[in-house]
């Protein structure tokens, strides 16, 4: 498998697959067809479940996410979270000091996919 780096914009984040098992997903995410961002992305991490590394780890950095771009978040997350049973895979989830939105956005994944996420507060 090849790394893909997917560059940010002014509405999009920057997206890089490792196939060493680190994804990151960083910036803003308000485009208006993250089909067309995101369905690659999905068939690379598909891909990867089929041989993934013992440790896979997402780091989730974003400022800022629509409803729309919060569907395909969770579509990666839901993607990844088979591997919570053979690997072992972290997520973490990075939120500015006092986003409340995004710090309770990541708590309700986290519920919803019943994996423990590391928030980690930055300034």
């Amino acid at each position: 498998m090849e790394q893909v780096v997917i560059n940010s914009t002014k509405k999009t984040p920057r997206i890089t697959l490792d196939p060493s098992g680190v994804f990151n997903i960083r910036g803003r995410f308000i485009h208006e067809n993250p089909v067309e961002l995101f369905e690659p992305v999905i068939k690379w991490l598909k891909d990867y479940k089929k041989d993934p590394q013992p440790v896979t780890i997402v780091n989730v950095d974003l400022e800022y996410f629509s409803c729309t771009a919060s569907r395909y978040i969770l579509k990666v997350l839901e993607t990844l979270l088979p591997l919570k049973e053979n690997n072992r895979l972290i997520i973490n989830w990075y939120y500015e000091d006092g986003d409340e939105d995004i710090l309770e956005r990541g708590q309700y994944y986290e519920t919803l996919f019943n994996i423990e996420f590391n928030f980690i507060e930055y300034t």
